[in-house]
């Protein structure tokens, strides 16, 4: 926007600087055309009636200032022989110009061009005696003078032009920095905000419209921040209000189950006690998801790699109890990139991905973790060597509550991918679901790379 502004005031300035100056030059090279023509046309003229004379005086008078004019122009005088007056002076040479002026009694003026003039301006004026022609003056004017002259003339007017318009460029970006700087406030908050900073603010300067607009978004962040910490103080207060009673109803349930001696009312209490738990991981994914959608925290530079290898020593012990290999790979593992993420959520995101993998993969199977920088994004994937999804499950997999037919249906609570894909979105990012190569499926998630920083 800025650079736009800068453009159009420069182009206002050179149409005004063209609209001005250019008639001004044309105005001035007319004005020397016409007075070089004046002044050269007169002296012919008055050499021509010293000719017209045809005495002794007039004749060494003529000779004497075409002589002189010569030497001090360094143009040429030329002048036709007559019969009482042979002045020592060049003649000219016979052409149309000449005729006229001799048959006719006509002054010719040839400047060599149409459109400016040519090397030499070539004047011929008749001379009279007794309303007779006796003969002709003729005046070869150079015009490297004027062409000297014209050059100044325009070459002054442009260098002034490029002068204004280089003013005219740095008083343009001053200004439309100037008059940007309101909306690159409002930029950098809405960054801010995208980035999770509910706090940031925009200072109410600037124009009547940009201060009204600065003044309902801080408005509104300042709701939408009152919003989230009432969200964050409801999930921390239903977070210890539901795990209390299904603790304390799951510690009752055992308590019966010990108590008890009859095989009938013990399977009912180990039946009721198998869906506390599942009504425990259910309530525990619910809290999980919602703290994700009221965590709006800003993410920050975050290293990837070591991330990486501390949540995978964490999930191989788990692994290797059904013999399967957790390999790390790709490009990215010796380059070391950082992702942009809020803290706390990579973490997350890699133990529901890690978890769903490890529990579809069959013994002996390998899960593989690759990391692929591309330019401005990096790619964390998650291969699993177990059954896959068809794309219609693929479609609902993201679904809350939703459970495949595969391995994650017996005991999942549908809510795993659903806080993976909450939380990559918060952080800038997206995930997909693709066939593995060997087959099983492949997640694959997208991340914002931090830049790198001297």
């Amino acid at each position: 926007m800025i650079k736009q502004l800068i453009r159009s005031y420069v182009l206002l300035v050179a149409v005004a600087i063209g609209l001005f100056t250019v008639p001004v030059a044309f105005t001035l090279t007319a004005q020397l055309r016409g007075d070089t023509e004046v002044s050269v046309q007169r002296e012919a003229t008055t050499m021509a009636l010293l000719l017209g004379n045809a005495d002794t005086a007039s004749c060494q008078a003529l000779e004497e200032m075409a002589k002189a004019y010569a030497e001090e122009t360094k143009d040429e005088v030329q002048v036709t022989a007559t019969t009482r007056c042979s002045a020592d002076l060049p003649r000219p040479r016979p052409d149309a110009a000449l005729t006229t002026a001799l048959e006719k009694g006509d002054e010719t003026v040839d400047w060599g061009s149409d459109l400016i003039w040519g090397r030499h301006l070539v004047i011929t004026v008749p001379a009279q005696h007794d309303e007779q022609v006796v003969g002709a003056v003729r005046i070869v004017y150079s015009t490297s003078g004027l062409t000297d002259r014209l050059w100044t003339i325009w070459g002054f007017r442009a260098a002034l032009a490029v002068a204004v318009l280089g003013v005219a460029a740095l008083i343009g970006a001053v200004a439309a920095r100037r008059l940007t700087r309101p909306l690159r406030q409002l930029n950098d908050m809405a960054t801010k905000f995208s980035n999770g900073d509910l706090t940031a603010r925009s200072p109410e300067t600037g124009p009547q419209e940009t201060q009204t607009l600065a003044r309902t978004l801080n408005q509104a962040g300042e709701r939408l921040d009152t919003l989230i910490a009432s969200q964050r103080i409801f999930v921390a207060d239903a977070s210890h209000q539901l795990r209390t009673p299904l603790t304390a109803l799951r510690l009752s349930l055992d308590n019966i189950a010990d108590g008890v001696d009859d095989e009938f009312v013990r399977e009912d209490v180990e039946q009721a006690t198998a869906e506390v738990v599942r009504m425990s991981r259910l309530v525990s994914g619910l809290l999980v998801l919602a703290r994700a959608e009221a965590g709006v925290t800003a993410a920050e530079p975050l290293p990837l790699t070591d991330l990486l290898t501390e949540r995978l020593s964490v999930w191989r012990p788990a692994a290797e109890e059904r013999g399967v290999t957790i390999a790390l790979s790709g490009s990215g593992v010796g380059h070391r990139p950082s992702v942009l993420a809020s803290p706390g959520h990579l973490d997350q995101v890699l133990d529901n991905v890690l978890s769903n993998a490890l529990e579809v993969s069959p013994d002996g199977g390998t899960i593989t973790v690759r990391v692929e920088p591309r330019s401005d994004k990096v790619v964390l994937s998650v291969l699993d060597e177990g059954p896959g999804m068809s794309d219609a499950e693929k479609s609902r997999a993201f679904d809350r509550f939703w459970r495949g037919q595969g391995l994650t249906g017996r005991s999942g609570s549908g809510l795993g991918l659903a806080v993976v894909r909450q939380l990559v979105t918060d952080d800038g990012g997206t995930v997909a679901l693709a066939d593995a190569p060997r087959g099983g499926l492949c997640v694959r998630i997208t991340l914002r790379a931090a830049q790198r920083t001297g």
